[in-house]
């Protein structure tokens, strides 16, 4: 059952949570219970659709006891082994709504209450953890909305408050944007000494390891073109947002503050590469004048945005080609303030 005020991420947070137990071999359910607030129920029917995974909800009905009951009977008749319940929320705790949450406590018995809480209200997360724990009794708690300028402060307040574990954050709009908490990590955060292991997750989770392995045999052979870069660009994207990806290196987080990256670049990049032919992405040298004319136009940017891309590919490549080097690689790292003594565990 989840539970937390209006706007701090219930839904969204119910769909990422069943997409992450799907991947672990359940068949969730989701039960559509906040029936006030307009278009919460259509809300989680879209999240639900975008995720093939299913939504009961009874529109017509305003008791959300009868709606939780029926709920669980259409789990196992239709075999779902996980049912999860999207409260409803209020903008402020109020008596109303803690008795309604009580009661369905009572009669659904749920195995888990998981406090959805808004990390970017700061010191007021950490007050309505508490309040939410005296009231209700948590399991558990999921930080939202880490995906901005906040780093995470509040988890530590809410854990020493309450006493119960962070057990997720969002990181993001994105479905796939959830994690498992690690109290390690998070310290990383806070401290502004990024989080290289969430970056491997996240890698893990999403780039095919034969396109990898395809890529890293092109790489020994010195070859690597707008294809590969390519099919890069695209695998980053599934893992989100190019800022948050370079927040989480060690030594860029702090520099990237005041920086501000825009994704849409990168779309701009992809539209240049998908004007090109097969032969211009594979051998870059024949671009000529008449030819970045052609992909200006195609992609809907300019001959100079071209110019620009193409400078900046040609670096990526010689970077390629010195990381292939292990005596260029670590007078790079040398050079980025790097530890190279794990250098060989590295490669």
């Amino acid at each position: 059952m989840l539970v937390g005020l209006q706007g701090s991420g219930k839904t969204t947070t119910a769909g990422k949570l069943a997409n992450r137990i799907r991947k672990q071999g359940k068949k969730p359910l989701l039960v559509a219970c906040d029936v006030y607030r307009p278009a919460a129920i259509k809300q989680l029917q879209v999240v639900g659709k975008s995720l093939d995974i299913p939504v009961y909800a009874n529109e017509g009905s305003k008791d959300v006891n009868s709606i939780a009951k029926q709920a669980m009977n259409v789990a196992i008749s239709k075999l779902n082994d996980v049912v999860i319940i999207d409260t409803a929320g209020r903008l402020q705790i109020d008596e109303a709504l803690m008795n309604e949450l009580k009661d369905l406590k009572k009669n659904v018995k749920p195995h888990e209450i998981m406090l959805v809480v808004d990390s970017m209200t700061g010191q007021d997360a950490v007050n309505i953890a508490d309040t939410f724990d005296k009231e209700l009794g948590i399991d558990g708690v999921v930080l939202t909305k880490l995906d901005g300028d906040t780093r995470g402060g509040a988890a530590l307040s809410v854990k020493s408050i309450t006493g119960k574990p962070i057990k997720f954050i969002g990181t993001g709009e994105k479905l796939s944007d959830f994690e498992e908490f690690y109290p390690d990590r998070m310290a990383s955060r806070i401290l502004g000494m990024g989080d290289i292991l969430s970056i491997i997750d996240k890698a893990e989770e999403t780039f095919d390891l034969e396109q990898a392995e395809a890529l890293e045999k092109r790489l020994k052979k010195n070859k690597f073109d707008l294809e590969d870069y390519l099919a890069q660009l695209r695998q980053m994207k599934k893992m989100g947002s190019f800022s948050s990806i370079l927040k989480m290196i060690p030594g860029l987080g702090s520099k990237l503050k005041d920086i501000q990256i825009d994704d849409k670049e990168f779309l701009k990049i992809e539209a240049m590469i998908c004007s090109m032919t097969l032969e211009e992405r594979r051998n870059p040298n024949i671009l000529n004048g008449s030819r970045r004319l052609r992909i200006a136009n195609g992609s809907g940017t300019t001959v100079q945005g071209i110019n620009q891309f193409m400078k900046s590919f040609e670096m990526t490549q010689k970077m390629m080609k010195e990381m292939n080097s292990p005596k260029k690689m670590k007078q790079m790292m040398k050079k980025m303030n790097m530890d190279t003594s794990d250098f060989d565990n590295l490669k």
